[in-house]
């Protein structure tokens, strides 16, 4: 009965000591999946700000496409009336003379 007894109290010791042993490694992990949902949560707020920027960033390029296509209409405009002039200076320049 004395050896069932100390294998007993062996065992209950051994149990003690991995419940210890198992409440540290759960520690552990509450603390890792902790810091774990922080990085992610950080992480998805860069995602966020990123997008942002390169929203701005697309915005940015919208605008100042406009304004070229713009000056690049204005000037095909421009070049055009150059070319019509052009035109109307070798019709002039193409007139009889019998007609002065």
């Amino acid at each position: 009965m004395t050896k069932r007894a100390v294998k007993a109290e062996n065992n209950a010791t051994k149990l003690k000591q991995e419940n210890a042993l198992l409440q540290v490694q759960l520690k552990n992990y509450k603390t890792e999946n902790e810091a774990l949902r922080s990085g992610q949560s950080a992480s998805l707020t860069i995602m966020k700000q990123n997008a942002d920027i390169a929203l701005q960033n697309l915005l940015t390029v919208i605008t100042n496409s406009r304004s070229s296509i713009k000056q690049l209409v204005s000037g095909a405009e421009s070049l055009q009336l150059v070319a019509d002039l052009l035109k109307s200076i070798d019709r002039i320049s193409e007139m009889p003379e019998d007609g002065q």
